[in-house]
């Protein structure tokens, strides 16, 4: 039940951190197109979101490790 309860963990921090980024790159892009002057402070906010979004991900990856490998905390 661990394995299966990894793999779906493992297939959902996939999706969510892949549409996560990809969304804040859309709306970096319009908001680049639509303020040129302001594009590196809206760089350096989508560089700074994405990180924290990756960092979720490896949380919740290594959550769905745990679970895999039955350890106990």
């Amino acid at each position: 039940m661990g394995f299966l309860a990894a793999g779906i963990g493992a297939g959902i921090i996939t999706l969510g951190a892949g549409i996560g980024i990809g969304l804040i790159g859309k709306g970096a892009v319009e908001s680049i197109a639509r303020q040129p002057e302001a594009s590196g402070d809206i760089r350096g906010a989508m560089i700074l979101t994405a990180a924290f979004i990756e960092g979720v991900a490896l949380f919740a990856a290594v959550v769905t490790a745990i679970l895999a490998l039955g350890i106990s905390v």
